[in-house]
């Protein structure tokens, strides 16, 4: 029987990417899947995607909006029962020295990485403790970890997510709740994508040269790979992985933290 049958699990920002992958690779694991996102083509899309006994429902919310949540987590209950598993993997990311980062663009990236976070999890954590079971899973970043140049509001966001995972996780450790960070390095995805046009398009490098400079911090030597961040979602997900809590896993290739 599956770790995660019948379960289940809401996923923000579930329409492509890291989001997308943790949904599939959940579903494959038995649990009953809702996808939260801005834009309904893409949610209906990776619910179409998804194995054909997979039960799934898509829902459009804008996670910095703390009273859209509510409705949201409410509108997924009635459709799917209590809320047992938390993905929170809606993120931005925005480039700018720290000089002409405005109030706006400081503004948006906490709004989305650290308060939408936030926002969800407040949302769900009464119904876990009360079921004494639940997984909340932050997806964070290497830049949780450490910093990294022109993405002042961006490392201040995931650093914020990182702590909320710490303190948290020792609110809950004895209440059958686990609730840890994943932090991927950079993955082959949207976020990338617009980080290696931003580059070609500042610097007048090449696309090629726009991803190696993105690559050579992996020792690896590569992109990690949605897929990859979401076997370590799984993982934390399923059965025997209760001891692991307040955690930050890196998937990163062995990047140095």
């Amino acid at each position: 029987m599956a770790d995660l049958a019948g379960r289940h699990a809401l996923v923000t920002g579930a329409g492509k990417g890291i989001g997308a992958a943790i949904a599939a690779a959940l579903a494959v694991d038995g649990a009953r899947i809702t996808l939260v996102g801005r834009h309904r083509e893409t949610l209906d899309a990776t619910a179409a995607s998804l194995p054909a006994s997979a039960k799934a429902q898509t829902i459009m919310c804008d996670i910095s909006d703390s009273a859209a949540v509510a409705e949201a987590m409410q509108r997924a209950r009635d459709g799917l029962g209590p809320i047992e598993v938390l993905i929170n993997n809606a993120g931005q990311a925005q480039s700018a020295p720290l000089s002409r980062t405005d109030d706006a663009l400081w503004a948006q990236m906490l709004g989305v990485n650290l308060s939408g976070t936030f926002f969800c999890t407040r949302a769900v954590l009464p119904e876990m403790i009360a079921a004494r079971w639940g997984r909340v899973i932050n997806i964070a970043s290497t830049a949780a970890q450490r910093g990294y140049p022109y993405v002042s509001a961006y490392c201040a966001a995931k650093h914020g997510v990182l702590g909320l995972t710490r303190a948290l996780a020792l609110e809950v450790a004895n209440k059958g709740i686990t609730v840890n960070a994943v932090c991927p390095g950079y993955t082959d995805t949207d976020i990338v994508a617009d980080a290696v046009a931003n580059i070609v398009s500042t610097t007048g490098r090449s696309v090629d040269a726009a991803r190696a400079e993105l690559v050579k911090g992996n020792p690896q030597g590569k992109l990690v790979t949605p897929e990859q961040v979401a076997n370590a979602v799984l993982w934390l997900c399923r059965a025997g992985s209760d001891a692991i809590t307040g955690q930050a896993i890196s998937v990163s290739g062995g990047e140095v933290m």
